[in-house]
């Protein structure tokens, strides 16, 4: 009785707890299989324990080049589609225009194109235009994908905000841009944070728009493609970990940061 008691109070939280692991799962694979010496190329077993991967991260120039390259495309369309897709939900949630219901449509049908279909038509765009496929072609594909769910993101954080923060800031003479620095900008920057990684984790790991429209140019997905034909090397699954890492990292100090804000802000007593 003391069991099914204890299960019944706690099934929510075992539920979610079976959930984020099973969500999980496949990063830890991948984490355990970059401590491995495969028997050979073709083979995912795990072999024998060893810290080689790690020691040596770039087991071919090809792949390191595809990781920095993959990088510099990620950061650049990142940047980009962070400053477009912010000012654009800024406009749509703060002010009212006409084509206001168009644009929302279109922001939202770009979430619901298949990558298939973005990446021929951008592939269809750019060769109508006689612009030659390569890094840059693939910089504005991305940010074309990038810059919706940056809307979105930023949109409902925008939409949860309590406007009467800062028409009190604006009460107590503060003028428009500190109104937006002090106040504004420090609310919605958790949400423009969190937009800018999702839109780097989609840019980094793109293939389907990127082989399209990626000419000659060789991105860290196209290479792992290439290499499953002749044997991934186990140095993948090092930058596929240290990738996650990075972003669970970023991830843990935007979350605890918000939290140490939110303990410091005072708390308004009613008179």
């Amino acid at each position: 009785m003391r069991i099914a008691r204890w299960l019944a109070d706690r099934w929510v939280l075992i539920v979610a707890l079976l959930v984020l692991g099973y969500l999980a799962l496949p990063n830890l694979v991948v984490a355990a299989l970059s401590f491995n010496r495969p028997s050979n190329r073709l083979s995912y077993d795990f072999n024998e324990f060893t810290v080689d991967n790690w020691r040596r991260p770039c087991a071919t120039a090809d792949m390191c080049d595809a990781v920095v390259r993959s990088v510099q495309i990620a950061f650049l369309a990142t940047v980009v589609a962070t400053v477009l897709g912010t000012l654009m939900a800024f406009a749509l949630v703060r002010h009212r225009f006409r084509g206001r219901a168009g644009v929302n449509v279109l922001v939202f049908l770009s979430l619901a194109t298949p990558e298939l279909v973005m990446g021929t038509s951008l592939l269809a765009l750019f060769v109508s235009a006689g612009v030659p496929q390569g890094f840059w072609t693939v910089v504005i594909s991305h940010v074309v994908f990038c810059v919706s769910f940056v809307v979105v993101t930023v949109k409902a954080r925008l939409a949860g905000m309590d406007r009467r923060l800062e028409e009190a800031a604006m009460d107590l003479y503060a003028s428009e841009w500190q109104t937006f620095r002090r106040i504004t900008l420090p609310l919605v920057l958790p949400g423009i944070v969190a937009a800018a990684l999702l839109a780097f984790s989609l840019s980094f790991d793109d293939f389907i728009v990127t082989n399209f429209n990626a000419g000659t140019t060789v991105t860290f997905p196209m290479y792992v493609w290439g290499a499953a034909q002749r044997g991934i090397p186990p140095q993948v699954n090092v930058i596929g970990t240290a990738m996650f890492a990075i972003a669970l990292l970023l991830v843990g100090l935007t979350s605890l940061r918000g939290r140490r804000t939110s303990r410091v802000a005072p708390t308004p007593t009613p008179r």
